[in-house]
């Protein structure tokens, strides 16, 4: 199963503080053990929410709304892609993960919706399409 591995933000992340260079080893240690397990898909830390824009969507109009966004615990510093055989095995890796901020923190694991979670409504031809798109976009990381 897929799953995104999502590192909630902190007051300190949210102002720029970067980690330590330890820091900065112990989650690369924790990186190499995750690529050599075959769990790591994809994974990078986030600049704050100051740096970033949201478009909010009413009907036809879009509006853009910059940076910083709410509270910093309602935020997201940083993330995974992992494939893990069951949330279990994911929780047991995140157990095992360095504290991703100076302080106090949290990550949330939520899994990915698969073809099959969608029932008919996500037709074989939709499903030939999403498959092609996937392909495509393997192929160009890839180059």
């Amino acid at each position: 199963m897929r799953v995104m591995v999502i590192v909630k933000a902190t007051a300190d992340s949210e102002a720029g503080r970067l980690p330590s260079t330890e820091d900065f080893a112990a989650m690369g240690a924790f990186n190499e053990e995750l690529v050599k397990a075959g769990v790591m898909q994809s994974g990078d830390g986030l600049k704050p929410t100051s740096a970033g824009k949201r478009v909010r969507f009413s009907g036809t109009d879009r509006a853009v709304i910059d940076g910083p966004f709410g509270a910093p615990n309602d935020q997201i510093a940083g993330f995974w892609i992992w494939n893990v055989a069951s949330m279990d095995a994911a929780v047991d890796w995140v157990k095992r993960c360095p504290n991703p901020m100076a302080g106090d923190s949290e990550i949330e694991i939520r899994p990915f919706y698969e073809a099959e979670d969608f029932g008919e409504t996500f037709t074989p031809e939709l499903q030939a399409k999403e498959d092609k798109l996937r392909a495509k976009m393997d192929a160009q990381q890839r180059s």
